[in-house]
Order: structure tokens, then sequence, then C-alpha cells
């Protein structure tokens, strides 16, 4: 049987890579968890939530204010492959920056099969370039933005990074002091094969594209390329091949997974002031 991309040959196999859930005993107990930490985030954070960016309904982001003004800012883009979740299950993303003195912006985004990858990256390019334009009127600092995302919501900055910011925003064209790509997809062709398709509808431009592992720009942002040490190679592989590609391009990268984490477990960091992913935002949003 001939190969459908690398040493592909089926949909299972092409399955068995890139669905992090299957592997678990139990699939939705992650789902749970964010839920419930996201619930207690909003009872118990400042927060102003459902601010438009958009003309569309689901253009909206959450607005976690530090208590300090003029403080740094991070922008979580979530993930779910495109196709699921929403800003409001990673509201807990704030809880341990808000106590380091960190303004967390949470983004939303239309999902498909109703929009397209592309057409999601562009409200997510809208939703940074409003934060950087408003953020100051919710007492944040728009010179310190760091962003980051898991999983779709890495491939999402990995585009947010390879935007031409100046000539088609009229911002900066390296406006933000730091990222964190957590278990990106980079090169999105081999999602064509998966159980995913159906609802993504990936075509040969859409791949072009959106895969920014082939599309890096000379960038003066740091970034940090991460995925759970736990994952399976092809997660491992896109991390790689991204690094590489940012390091050609004589860009700044760290390269290193998060030891015994999962797809899930990736961003459990944020959970903690003292954890590795805290303390690199604190060090690049100079807190």
């Amino acid at each position: 049987m001939p190969a459908l991309y690398r040493s592909f040959e089926t949909q299972a196999h092409f399955d068995a890579q890139y669905n992090p859930s299957a592997a678990l005993p139990d699939p939705a107990a992650p789902g749970r968890h964010f839920v419930s930490l996201a619930a207690q985030a909003r009872a118990q954070l400042p927060c102003i939530l459902d601010v438009p960016f958009g003309p569309t309904r689901e253009e909206t982001l959450d607005i976690f204010p530090a208590d300090a003004p003029n403080a740094p800012v991070f922008v979580f883009i979530h993930g779910g492959y495109w196709r699921a979740l929403s800003s409001k299950e990673f509201s807990w993303i704030a809880m341990a920056l808000q106590k380091m003195g960190i303004t967390t912006v949470v983004t939303n985004y239309a999902l498909c099969p109703h929009v397209t990858i592309d057409e999601i990256t562009r409200q997510t390019r809208a939703a940074l370039a409003w934060t950087l334009r408003n953020i100051q009127n919710y007492g944040g600092d728009p010179t310190r933005v760091a962003i980051g995302g898991h999983s779709a919501g890495g491939h999402l900055t990995a585009m947010a990074l390879q935007t031409e910011w100046q000539a088609d925003y009229g911002l900066p064209q390296d406006p933000f002091a730091g990222a964190i790509l957590f278990s990106g997809l980079y090169d999105i062709e081999p999602l064509r094969y998966s159980y995913l398709q159906p609802q993504i509808q990936l075509d040969d431009r859409t791949i072009r594209r959106n895969s920014p592992a082939f599309s890096v720009r000379p960038c003066k942002t740091p970034i940090w390329i991460t995925w759970g040490g736990a994952e399976t190679t092809e997660f491992a592989r896109q991390s790689e091949i991204y690094h590489q590609a940012w390091q050609t391009a004589d860009n700044t990268s760290e390269l290193h997974a998060v030891p015994d984490a999962n797809h899930f477990t990736v961003i459990a960091g944020f959970e903690s002031a003292d954890s590795q992913v805290c303390r690199w935002l604190s060090k690049h949003l100079q807190v």
C-alpha cells in the first residue's frame, strides 16, 4: 500500500498519532478539569467577559486584569483542533498570572466547519491587534504583551508570528515580548488524512497557507516551542520542524518538552506561579 504522507498508509495510522484523547483512560477528564478550574477563576478573579473585537458573535475575548496599572499582558489562544472548545474553558489560565501581576486575555473564535481555518487565523490576528490597541484601557501595557497557545492555539500563535503586523495592521512589526507554543501543529497536511478532515476540510491551498513551518519570517520575538514528553512522536516532530524553521530564519527559540506531560497536562504549568511556564513569562515580560 502506498504511503499517504511520510510513512503513514491508513487513517488509523494518522489517528493514532493525532488523536490525543484516544490514549487516555478517561478521555473526558481533561475537559472536566478545565471547566471546573475555569469556573473558579471567573468567580474569584476580576474579569471583563465577552469583549467584542470583531463583528461576529464569536469574535470576543475575556480580560482578567492585574491589580496594578500598566501591567504586562499575556494573551492565550485555546485549542480544540479548530472545531471545539471556547475561551470559557480556559479562564483558569489567568489564576497564577493574576497573582504575579500579569493581565491575561483569553481569545475566542468561530469554529470549523462553520468557518475555515483561514477565517480562524484572521480572527486570531484581529483579536491580537485589538489587544495591542486597546489593552491600556484595561490597565495593560501594550509594549509588554506576550502570546501563547495550545494545540490548534499553538498553530494560531505561529500564524500570528508570521503576520506582517506593520504592513497589514499599522502596528510594530514584531509587537510581542515573547511567545510560548504548546503542542502545536505547524505542518497541517497530515490532518487531512485523519478523523478531523470532515470538519476542518483541508485542501492543498489551505494547507500551504496555514502550515507555518514553511513560511517563517525574520522575527525578533523570542519563543519557546514545547510539547508533552509523553505525547506521540508526531507532536515531537511538529515542534522540531518549527524550531528548525524558526532558527533557519535567524530567530531566537528554545525547544524542550515538558517531562512526562501528555497533550492536556502540558499546559498545567499555568496553575502555579512557580512553574517553568510562569517563570519564563515573568522573565520575558519583565515582571
